[in-house]
């Protein structure tokens, strides 16, 4: 009898973000779940019966420590290894063995791997999102205690018009009003929309289509190429919201290649699916993984922290607020939006779980 055997906790280990390993006390692979088979480049079919010397190579001390951990029933935690696995690449990650033990069947050691790239990346998306809070936060309160005085002086102005008779002196209200208005506006989309998303079933190549069709109207000395893969499901999304993530996406895109000297401009759309994906503090089954790339300059230094807050920008005709209300809007569909970059290679990423109207909780995550 192996893990596969019971059902619950196979289904729990298979959704587990972190790689797991189950083997026998003969060192022999039980089960490894899907996470397992990408961070170790095999199928559980091929993996169960091997040993586990056969995935993991020449780690001495890593072998002795799973005989002892058997023999003492005892379990323990490594930080910060590095081990070779069975094609030859080495991965860096912590680990943790766990024996656990199934009467009559026997002992076995239940094995979890944290690649420690994948660590950083969930602390830098938990960061994204903790920076988005903070920021939406003071900034709506900014905008309250703005929007009163302004008001005020519009009122004021209006006023004050009703008693002026020349005309040449009311072009000085009106220009008190319009000015009033322009800040109430320019606040307004600083803390961003405020519309419910209306969900409906979506096919995100329809959009980006749609996207790639507007932006080549505008800007026929780009190449815009596409990598779609056909088999990713229908978002359940609001059309006209995801159409303004793809399009202040790729508008910063052409403003970075547009600025490129000696080669053409070129910004592909890629489509993919990912499984288990970590976003924020939830693991979701499946998402559907959107890449925008461009091959400008690229994104400076300075920003790559900051560049998802209001009104910072990196272009001199930017208003710093489009990929601001990107993220909003992902963020309201419990996505995220990430980015890559280097000089000629720049990533934009949006992450959107897929299918959670019919799988939502209280909080928005896939149970």
């Amino acid at each position: 009898m192996g893990i596969s055997d019971f059902s619950t906790p196979q289904t729990i280990i298979d959704n587990l973000h972190s790689a797991v390993i189950v083997i026998g006390d003969n060192l022999q692979v039980v089960y490894i779940n899907p996470a397992a088979e990408m961070l170790f480049h095999i199928s559980n079919t091929r993996a169960v019966k091997k040993n586990i010397r056969e995935l993991i190579i020449n780690e001495h001390e890593f072998f002795d420590r799973l005989e002892r951990s058997l023999i003492s029933a005892h379990p323990y935690t490594v930080y910060e290894d590095q081990l070779r696995v069975h094609n030859h690449q080495t991965i860096d990650v912590d680990y943790s063995v766990s024996p656990i033990q199934y009467l009559p069947e026997g002992q076995f050691l239940l094995l979890e791997f944290i690649r420690l790239k994948t660590q950083q990346k969930i602390s830098h998306e938990e960061s994204i999102l903790s920076q988005y809070e903070a920021s939406k936060s003071l900034l709506r309160g900014l905008a309250h205690e703005i929007k009163n005085p302004l008001g005020g002086i519009r009122g004021a102005a209006q006023l004050l018009e009703r008693e002026l008779n020349n005309d040449d002196d009311k072009q000085f209200t009106q220009i008190i009003i319009n000015e009033a208005d322009r800040l109430k506006n320019l606040l307004d989309r600083m803390v961003g929309p405020r519309d419910i998303p209306t969900k409906s079933d979506i096919n995100i190549h329809k959009i980006l289509e749609h996207v790639r069709q507007l932006v080549l109207a505008e800007n026929d000395q780009i190449k815009l190429t596409v990598d779609y893969d056909p088999s990713v499901p229908e978002l359940h999304a609001d059309e006209s919201m995801m159409i303004q993530v793809i399009l202040n996406i790729t508008r910063n895109a052409v403003v970075a290649v547009s600025s490129i000297k000696n080669r053409q401009g070129k910004i592909n759309f890629k489509t993919r699916t990912q499984r288990n994906c970590k976003i924020g503090s939830h693991t979701y089954p499946l998402v559907a993984k959107i890449d925008i790339e461009d091959n400008g300059n690229g994104v400076s230094k300075e920003l790559h922290e900051t560049i998802f807050m209001p009104m910072i920008t990196g272009h001199a005709e930017g208003t710093g607020l489009g990929l601001s209300i990107a993220q909003s809007l992902v963020h309201q569909h419990n996505g995220l939006i990430e980015f890559t970059s280097e000089p000629g290679k720049t990533i934009f990423t949006i992450l959107l779980p897929i299918n959670l109207h019919n799988t939502e909780d209280n909080n928005g995550a896939e149970k």
